[in-house]
């Protein structure tokens, strides 16, 4: 990157090249003389690999660039170690790895590389969908990881029904639908069954994340946001004890209220 006057210019293809280059030779390096990066396998950076991706995540939420920059390092650095270790039994390489996602990208893009005219980003996704069934995939379900967290999942499940066809017309049928599934959970509930308890509110969570899709709300980043908003409120609410030489246990709800209600003002 360099700058002329205020305008900050990004490398140039031939700098990015170079970078990329060099991140190679450094695991090249790494990969023959460290001990540590010797004896790593896809296994045991598997679960590494998750963490750093979650990384990437906190950093996006934040709006932290300069995280999200390292973060994307670590990521990439992973990428580049399984080619790596690809490369050592001789199934592939990072040069396999760039082309494989290279011919995807241009199959499954034909109003971009082909004679295929798309009105709008609803097209497009449809189109995917219909040209990876006919790459022999059994169900527009197989590209949903099992592994998934539920959350995630269940808004994968219904971006990828919905790229074939299978989806609501309108927000407001959705939301009836939310309604729907709230009353049925809430007569489970008033009759005590744990069981059908817990698959009614499971109904509720899918429709509410159905119902987010329609409103362009990605479900994972609204409930993370909440997650983060409550901790800096409870840990405010924590100082603020400790500020008065109290213990939470040592507070009635109303006085810890107080606090709450100077965490939210803030």
């Amino acid at each position: 990157m360099y700058f002329y006057g205020n305008c900050k210019y990004m490398n140039s293809r031939k700098d990015q090249l170079e970078a990329f280059d060099r991140l190679l030779t450094i695991m090249d390096e790494l990969r023959s003389q460290c001990p540590w990066d010797k004896k790593q396998t896809m296994e045991t950076l598997r679960h590494l690999t998750i963490e750093e991706t979650y990384e990437l995540g906190d950093a996006i939420l934040e709006h932290n660039l300069d995280e999200v920059k390292k973060e994307l390092g670590d990521v990439l650095l992973h990428i580049v170690f399984y080619a790596k270790i690809g490369s050592e039994t001789n199934d592939f390489d990072i040069a396999d790895v760039c082309n494989e996602i290279c011919e995807k990208l241009i199959n499954r893009h034909p109003h971009i590389y082909g004679d295929i005219e798309v009105a709008d980003e609803e097209e497009v996704k449809r189109n995917w969908e219909n040209i990876k069934l006919k790459e022999g995939k059994k169900s527009v379900l197989e590209g949903v990881p099992n592994g998934l967290p539920s959350l995630v999942k269940a808004n994968r499940i219904q971006d990828k029904v919905s790229g074939v066809g299978f989806d609501w017309e309108k927000p407001e049928q959705v939301w009836e639908k939310v309604q729907e599934e709230l009353g049925e959970f809430r007569q489970e509930v008033q009759e005590g069954n744990k069981d059908r308890m817990e698959s009614e509110f499971g109904d509720v969570l899918f429709s509410m994340i159905n119902y987010g899709r329609f409103l362009e709300i990605n479900p994972e980043n609204a409930l993370e946001r909440t997650n983060k908003k409550f901790i800096k409120r409870f840990q405010y609410l924590e100082n603020k004890a400790k500020e008065n030489g109290k213990t939470l246990k040592e507070m009635n709800l109303t006085e810890m209220n107080v606090f709450w209600e100077e965490a939210k003002s803030r």
